[in-house]
C-alpha cells in the first residue's frame, strides 16, 4: 500500500461556509460541544454542555399500572391482542422523558477590510488533530481561524490571526435561546448565565428557582491588539494580528438524583476553568489538546489501497458525497467515514462525561427530535458498538455509568409497574435516568428489555478486557439484578416453555384476524433472544467468578425452557411466536435478527440453518423497502458482515454514504441521529475482523471493491489486538498482540498453509483444527501469521 498514513484522507473540507446545521462541523471534548459554521464575516458556534437538560428528578412511574398486568396477559393468552394493547396503552404507560438542551451561541463578528467577498476560502476539520480551521484572503491579507475543544483544559479555544499587523478586528458575544443574563467582569471576561426549562411538553416551560442552571464565559487572551468589554455585552478586539478567545461552560447538574436548582454554581466552575486555561500559551493549549486526542485516535488506522483514492481526497467532502450519491466509487470516503466515527466518539464521550445521546452532544433545538434522549431499543447501544473493536474502550465509561444509575431507578420501575425483583428499563431514558414506559404506542413504549440489552455491553467489556475485579465489583451485580427481573418477567406458555408477556418487538406491528394493527403478543423473538443471552452471560460470569453456583442452576433451567427462534413458511426467521401478517414488511428495525448481530446466538458456521433464515429475512425485508434510515442501514452492514457476505455489506456501506449522510458526514435518520456513524464504523471493522465465535476470523466479509489494504489496532474478544494486510483480495500478513495467555484460534483463507512466528521471528508450534489455525498465545507477546515463502514469492511476481 502506498502512503500508509495520508493526512488528506483524514480531513473534511469545503469551499464555502456552512449555511445550515447539517453543513456545520462538530467539535467537542465529551462535555462541551459546538457546531462551527465558518462564516468569514460572522462566525457562529452553536454550543452544548452535556448535562444541560430540561426537567429535574421526579418519580415518573405509573403507580396504577400493576393491577392491569394480569388482565393484559389473560387477553394475550386468549388471542385478543388488540384488546390487550388498548388496555396497556390506557393504563400501564407513563410520561415521556425530558429533552437535551442547547446552551446558546458564540458569535464572532469579524471586521471587513474591503466590501467584496473574501477569496481562497477553505473550511476544514482535521480528524488527525481534532482541529477546525477557516482560512481566506481579503485585501491581500490571509486570515486564519482555528478552533478546538480541549479535554485537558475543559475549554473551547478559538485562535484568530491575520497576516498583516493591525488587520484583525472582531467583536465576540454570547446569546442563548433560554432566558439569560450577560455581564462583563473586571478581568475582561464576559459571563452569560441562565436556566433550562423544567419541562418541554406540552410546551417549553420555565419556573423561577427550578431547573438546571448554566453559564458560559468568554475571555480574550494573548493578543497584540486592544481588547475591551463593552456595555452591550460584547468583547471588542481591534488593531491586532492575533488573538485567542477562550470559552468555558458549566451547569448546576449534580447527579441524576439531585435537585439541580441546589447544585454547584456554574459561573464559579467556568471562572476556575477559564483561569486555568489562561495560564497556558496557545501553542501549549493545542499541544495538550492534540496529545490527549491522539492518545485515542491513533490506536487504530485503516487504509483501503485502491487506485484513485488520493485524487478523490483532493475534492471537497460535499462534492465527494454528491458523487457517491450518483454512484461513484470512493473508497477514500469510506476511510474518512470510519475515522470520522472515531473522532465523533472521542468528541462526545469521555470518562466522566455523560454518554453520547441520539445526537452525540450536538443539538440546537429546544424540543429536539425524539428529545435527543437515550433511545435504548437500539440507538444508544449502537453508539457504542465500535468502542471495544476500535480500542476506544475507555470512551464507553459514560455508558457504564448510565447503566449503573439506570439500574437504581429501574428497580423502582420493576417493582411498581410489574411487581418484579431486579431492575428494568424501557425504550427511552434521559439524564434523570427515567426507566418507565413512556406515553404513546405500546409498540415502542411497553418493552422492558432494554436493561437486558444494555447488560450485553457490560459482558462484552469483560470478554474484550478480561478485568475480573471490574466484573465482580461493578458489572456482575448489575447483570445479576437484570437477570432477577428476567426470571420474574418470564411466564409459562402452557407447553413447558417460558415466554414474555406482554411482548413487543421494537416499533413494529402485526395484523390480527380483523386486520387491526397490534403491538403486543407473547414471546417475541427479540425478547427471548435478549433474555436467553442475558441469563447465559450471567451464568458464564458467575462461573468465571466462582459465585452463585446454586442460583446458576435456576438460570440454566430457565435458559433451557426458552425457545427464541422459529423459522417461517418463507424460510425466514419469525419476528413473533406466530407467523402473523406484518403491518410493515419493510420495517426499519431488524429486532428479530438480534441473535445474529449484535449477539452471537446465530452463526453462519455454527448454526447454518438459522443463519440461512436470517439471510432470507433480510431479503424479504429489503425487497419491501427496509434500510432507508441511517442507523438501519448501518445495522445491515453488520448483519451482512456476520453472514460473510462482503458484497452485500459493502453495498450498504455505499448506501449509507450515498443516501443517509449529510454534507458534514453526520448520519441522516432523517433528521440527524449520530448512531448511524458509529454503527457504520463498527460494520466496517466487522467486515475485516470478527471474534464472536471463540475464534478470530480474518477478512470474513472482504468485498471485491477493497482488493488491497490494511487495518491496524483492531481489538478482539479474548484479549487480542490485530493488524491485517491484504492484497489481491486475500490476506498477506496478520499480526496478533496478546494481552492474556490463551489458546488463540484463527480462521482465514489458506490457514493450512500459514505459519506462525513470535516477535523474534521464531517459529511457534501450531495446529489445524476445523479449518482454524490454533496456537498458544502468551500475554505481552506478539505473533505474526505469514504465508509460505512460495506464496509470498507468487504475490511479488504478481505485483511486478
Amino acid at each position: 500500500m502506498s502512503s500508509w498514513k495520508n493526512e488528506g484522507l483524514r480531513t473534511l473540507w469545503y469551499r464555502r461556509p456552512a449555511l445550515e446545521w447539517n453543513e456545520a462541523l462538530p467539535i467537542g471534548n465529551g462535555r462541551i460541544g459546538a457546531m462551527v459554521f465558518g462564516d468569514p464575516r460572522r462566525e457562529r458556534m452553536m454550543l452544548n454542555e452535556d448535562t444541560l437538560w430540561s426537567g429535574e428528578p421526579a418519580d415518573t412511574n405509573n403507580h396504577g399500572a400493576l393491577p392491569h398486568l394480569a388482565r393484559c396477559r389473560e387477553l394475550i393468552a386468549e388471542g385478543k391482542y388488540w384488546e390487550a394493547q388498548q388496555l396497556a396503552e390506557a393504563n400501564m404507560l407513563s410520561v415521556d422523558t425530558e429533552a437535551y438542551q442547547p446552551l446558546g451561541n458564540l458569535l464572532i463578528d469579524v471586521d471587513a477590510l474591503s466590501p467584496g467577498a473574501p477569496s481562497g476560502y477553505v473550511r476544514k476539520l482535521d480528524l488527525s488533530q481534532a482541529l477546525h480551521t477557516v482560512s481566506y484572503e481579503e485585501d491581500g491579507v490571509v486570515f486564519k481561524r482555528e478552533a478546538f475543544v480541549s479535554a485537558t483544559e475543559q475549554a473551547l479555544v478559538v485562535r484568530l490571526t491575520a497576516g498583516r499587523p493591525g488587520a484583525l478586528g472582531f467583536t465576540a458575544s454570547l446569546e442563548s435561546p433560554h432566558p439569560a443574563e450577560t455581564s462583563a467582569m473586571a478581568d475582561g471576561s464576559l459571563v452569560m448565565s441562565g436556566r433550562a426549562p423544567v419541562s418541554v411538553a406540552p410546551e417549553v416551560a420555565y419556573a423561577p428557582g427550578r431547573g438546571t442552571g448554566f453559564a458560559a464565559v468568554i475571555r480574550v487572551v494573548d493578543t497584540d491588539g486592544r481588547a475591551e468589554t463593552q456595555g452591550d455585552g460584547r468583547i471588542r478586539v481591534s488593531g491586532a494580528s492575533r488573538a485567542t478567545l477562550l470559552l468555558t461552560a458549566a451547569t448546576s447538574f449534580a447527579g441524576y438524583d439531585s435537585d439541580p436548582a441546589a447544585g454547584p454554581d456554574p459561573v464559579s466552575r467556568c471562572m476556575q476553568d477559564l483561569a486555568d486555561a489562561s495560564l497556558a500559551s496557545y501553542d501549549v493549549l493545542i499541544e495538550r489538546h492534540t496529545d490527549s486526542y491522539r492518545a485515542f485516535f491513533d490506536r487504530t488506522d485503516l487504509r483501503l489501497g485502491v487506485a484513485g483514492v488520493d485524487e478523490q481526497a483532493a475534492l471537497p467532502t460535499d462534492e465527494r458525497l454528491a458523487r457517491a450519491n450518483q454512484g461513484s466509487a470512493d473508497t477514500g470516503l469510506t476511510e474518512l467515514y470510519f475515522h470520522y466515527a472515531k473522532y465523533l466518539l472521542i468528541s462526545s464521550s469521555r470518562p466522566g462525561t455523560q454518554a453520547a445521546n441520539l445526537q452525540g452532544i450536538w443539538n440546537h433545538h429546544l424540543t429536539p427530535p425524539w428529545r435527543s434522549n437515550y433511545t435504548i431499543n437500539i440507538n444508544t447501544q449502537m453508539n457504542y458498538w465500535p468502542a471495544e473493536a476500535l480500542d476506544l474502550h475507555e470512551l464507553a465509561e459514560p455508558l457504564y455509568d448510565l447503566i449503573g444509575e439506570l439500574s437504581v431507578k429501574g428497580k423502582e420501575t420493576a417493582r411498581i409497574h410489574y411487581g418484579a425483583r431486579g431492575w428494568t428499563s424501557h425504550h427511552n431514558t434521559d439524564v434523570w435516568r427515567r426507566a418507565n414506559p413512556v406515553e404513546g404506542s405500546a409498540s415502542w413504549s411497553l418493552w422492558p428489555m432494554s436493561a437486558a440489552w444494555l447488560c450485553r455491553h457490560l459482558w462484552e467489556r469483560y470478554l474484550y478486557g478480561g478485568d475480573r475485579a471490574e466484573l465482580a465489583e461493578r458489572f456482575y451485580p448489575i447483570m445479576k439484578e437484570a437477570a432477577r427481573f428476567a426470571l420474574d418477567w418470564l411466564v409459562p406458555d402452557g407447553s413447558g416453555k417460558l415466554v414474555t408477556s406482554p411482548a413487543s418487538t421494537p416499533e413494529n406491528l402485526f395484523l390480527d384476524e380483523q386486520g387491526r394493527q397490534c403491538a403486543l403478543s407473547a414471546g417475541t423473538t427479540m425478547d427471548l433472544s435478549i433474555l436467553s443471552e442475558l441469563l447465559q452471560s450471567v451464568i458464564d460470569a458467575g462461573a468465571e467468578l466462582g459465585v452463585d453456583e446454586a442460583w446458576r442452576l435456576e438460570l440454566q433451567d430457565a435458559v433451557n425452557r426458552i425457545e427464541p427462534f422459529r423459522i417461517g413458511s418463507k424460510g425466514q426467521l419469525l419476528e413473533w411466536s406466530e407467523e402473523f401478517e406484518e403491518e410493515s414488511p419493510g420495517h426499519r428495525h431488524f429486532s428479530h435478527l438480534y441473535g445474529m448481530y449484535p449477539a452471537e446466538q446465530i452463526d453462519r458456521l455454527g448454526t447454518p440453518e438459522l443463519a440461512a433464515a436470517v439471510r432470507r429475512s433480510l431479503e424479504l425485508r429489503l425487497a419491501a423497502g427496509s434500510g432507508h434510515t441511517g442507523w438501519s442501514c448501518a445495522w445491515l452492514v453488520n448483519l451482512w458482515a456476520r453472514l460473510g457476505s462482503g458484497e452485500e455489506a459493502h453495498r450498504y456501506v455505499s448506501q449509507l454514504l450515498a443516501k443517509s449522510t449529510y454534507p458534514n458526514l453526520l448520519d441522516a435518520h432523517p433528521p440527524f441521529q449520530i448512531d448511524g456513524n458509529f454503527g457504520g464504523a463498527a460494520g466496517i471493522a466487522e467486515m475485516l475482523l470478527q471474534s464472536h465465535a471463540g475464534e478470530l476470523r480474518i477478512l470474513p466479509a472482504l468485498p471485491v471493491a477493497w482488493p488491497a489494504g490494511g487495518v491496524r489496532g483492531l481489538r478482539a474478544r479474548g484479549g487480542y489486538r490485530v493488524d491485517i494486510d491484504w492484497r489481491y483480495g486475500d490476506w498477506a500478513e496478520v499480526r496478533i498482540a496478546a494481552d492474556r495467555d490463551g489458546r488463540c484460534a484463527v480462521r482465514l483463507p489458506g490457514s493450512a498453509a500459514a505459519a506462525v512466528e513470535d516477535g523474534a521471528g521464531r517459529a511457534v508450534p501450531c495446529e489445524l483444527e476445523d479449518g482454524r489455525l490454533i496456537f498458544l498465545a502468551v500475554a505481552g507477546q506478539s505473533f505474526r501469521l505469514i504465508k509460505p515463502a512460495r506464496d509470498r514469492h507468487d504475490e511479488q511476481e504478481g505485483i511486478q
